[in-house]
């Protein structure tokens, strides 16, 4: 099947994203209004920029009426009426359900935090809360918003962040960085309401030496 965008509508398309780019790491973002009010929300177009200076993104969409929902309000410049900053929390399976329930959309001003009873903490440098439940945490501040369709419904908007301190469990990181991914056990996404673990992992030496170890995961078991 050969799909041209412009041939299907856009809730199409959207399916055609989630459903093929599997799976998805979840980034829990935590935000302030300008009036101090906590704000929390799940995003999956979520990923890393790169580490001089240690960057990530994440993908907020318009609203159905192409208007800036309230985490992409909330963080924006302070230019342009946000706070300018974010904390990106990731998703463990112990809170999947609590973190999920956190995309309930509440009247402007309701704390995400109270509905679904995941609990905030101070940040070392950011003014948002981080996530007490999250064993990682990144406090960011806003460096640029790309927005690839201003005031469409379901336009999307790439936010790049600079990480400026590093929340990690003890139990969760080495002396050498290493985080460990058993202590994570972190959720990721897959289409639709689907929703994987990360606990079936397999090595894959760099570069020509992978050829020779073409291992598949064992799927009966």
């Amino acid at each position: 099947m050969d799909i041209r965008p412009e041939h299907i509508d856009v809730a199409s398309r959207y399916k055609l994203l989630i459903g093929s780019i599997v799976p998805r790491p979840i980034a829990v973002v935590s935000t302030l209004s300008p009036d101090g009010r906590p704000n929390l929300a799940p995003f999956s177009f979520f990923s890393g920029v790169g580490s001089n200076p240690l960057t990530l993104l994440f993908c907020p969409a318009n609203d159905a009426s192409g208007k800036d929902k309230d985490t992409l309000r909330n963080f924006k410049p302070r230019a342009e009426g946000g706070a300018g900053e974010f904390v990106v929390n990731v998703a463990p399976i112990s809170i999947i359900h609590k973190v999920v329930a956190a995309s309930e959309p509440l009247p402007h001003g309701e704390s995400e935090f109270e509905l679904v009873g995941l609990t905030p903490v101070p940040s070392s440098v950011v003014g948002p809360p981080r996530v007490l439940e999250s064993p990682v945490a990144f406090e960011c501040r806003t460096l640029q918003i790309i927005r690839t369709n201003s005031g469409a419904p379901s336009g999307g908007n790439i936010v790049i962040g600079e990480v400026v301190s590093v929340f990690v469990r003890d139990d969760a990181i080495n002396e050498r960085y290493h985080v460990d991914p058993e202590v994570l056990d972190l959720a990721g996404r897959m289409g639709g309401a689907a929703y994987c673990t990360t606990r079936e992992r397999f090595d894959v030496p760099m570069g020509r030496d992978a050829i020779s170890h073409p291992f598949i995961p064992d799927r009966d078991r």
